[in-house]
């Protein structure tokens, strides 16, 4: 293969990924608008519809770090392309669930094979980025933001006029032509080191818990704006349903267009300074949101988190997945199980201690976490690295 082919493939590769990417998202979006009519053909209530929840974000818990140690053995590209034509059906199996006792496991699996891929795609990006010497982990993780909104917003009309079953079929569909499309151009990825008959094992290297733990920080701010926003500005502030709605809107809006201007500012400035600004950033926005007399300030300062947050999970993948000495799965495997491990497990002790204090000071102290990130933002140096890196 000649420079000039080598190099078209390896761009084609780096929208493969965002095809992938953009497929994650798409199916996650249309996951939570299938919710109520779960709930309803079930005959469940909150509770029982909150453990099935739960089931699925523990099937991709249990799932991250085995996919990443599969990477290990046999590489990125292989099990991205399994577990995305994988989880290309998995709506409709969602729409087709006839009792709880099928949903848990259904769920269990539709979590295991997207936590999964999440994992894959993560590990191809980073390879992507070698091979293409300059980051695209950033913007990569806006097309899974532009995913969950095409999802979420296509498919709320699809399921009005046609019904759910209709919408997880198109969706499913969508996504598998995706993925089909995408498949050929995906990028091999780190050639694997783990030879002969090895166990799954934790990595020695202390630093990628510590990646993690910075992982963990970024993604619990995003949650608890997710889960608790709304409420807080309704019950705390005294916003309107309507009005209540917008610290969401806004926050992912700033969050969805800063990553993909990310992987520029990374480039220009480093990978320890992005951080160390955007936690910087973040913290501002969530004390601003703690401390804000009404919502309108409130709603502004949550778009300003937005902004901060945006690309400090994406460096924190990509410090993990250029650890030396260490395949790129193994390490984002471990990052992405703490990381989401904090969404999974955040948002009920968050919801317990907002019912007896108050949810503004949860944002103040989130705020001061996130001045720990900016501390410790030289622990994800190794997200910055030149072609000359490249395993692949």
């Amino acid at each position: 293969m000649t420079h000039l082919d080598r190099s078209i493939a390896v761009r084609r590769g780096r929208w493969a990924v965002a095809a992938a990417f953009f497929v994650n998202g798409f199916l996650l979006g249309g996951w939570a608008l299938q919710i109520p009519s779960l709930m309803s053909r079930l005959a469940i209530g909150e509770t029982t519809l909150g453990l099935l929840i739960l089931v699925l974000g523990l099937g991709a818990l249990v799932a991250m770090p085995w996919c990443g140690f599969l990477i290990g053995r046999i590489g990125s590209r292989p099990v991205l392309l399994a577990l995305a034509f994988a989880a290309t059906p998995g709506l409709l199996l969602v729409a087709l669930l006839p009792h709880v006792a099928v949903a848990v496991p259904a769920l269990f699996l539709f979590g295991a094979v997207v936590g999964g891929m999440d994992v894959a795609m993560n590990a191809n990006a980073v390879s992507a980025e070698r091979q293409l010497g300059r980051p695209i982990m950033s913007s990569s993780h806006g097309f899974w933001s532009l995913g969950g909104f095409a999802g979420a917003a296509s498919g709320g009309l699809v399921i009005q006029q046609f019904g759910n079953l209709a919408h997880a079929g198109a969706a499913s569909l969508v996504a598998f032509v995706v993925v089909a499309l995408a498949a050929r151009h995906v990028v091999e990825g780190d050639r694997p080191v783990e030879t002969g008959r090895q166990k799954l094992r934790l990595p020695s290297n202390p630093l990628i818990y510590l990646i993690g733990v910075i992982a963990l920080l970024s993604m619990i701010p995003e949650g608890t704006v997710l889960d608790w926003g709304a409420l807080y500005l309704k019950q705390e502030l005294g916003a309107d349903i309507a009005v209540a709605g917008l610290g969401f809107a806004a926050f992912s809006a700033t969050m969805a267009v800063m990553r993909f201007v990310g992987d520029g500012i990374r480039g220009r400035f480093g990978a320890v300074a992005t951080l160390r600004v955007s936690s910087l950033v973040a913290a501002l926005g969530m004390a601003g949101a703690g401390f804000a007399p009404g919502p309108a300030i409130a709603i502004l300062a949550m778009a300003v988190a937005g902004l901060g947050i945006a690309n400090m999970v994406p460096i924190a993948f990509s410090a993990a997945g250029n650890q030396p000495g260490m395949v790129a799965g193994t390490g984002i495997g471990i990052v992405t199980t703490m990381g989401y491990s904090g969404i999974l497990v955040a948002p009920s002790l968050i919801g317990f201690v907002g019912e007896h204090f108050g949810f503004a000071p949860i944002f103040a102290v989130l705020a001061v976490l996130l001045c720990i990130v900016a501390m410790s933002a030289r622990l994800a140096r190794s997200a910055d690295f030149s072609a000359s890196l490249d395993k692949g």
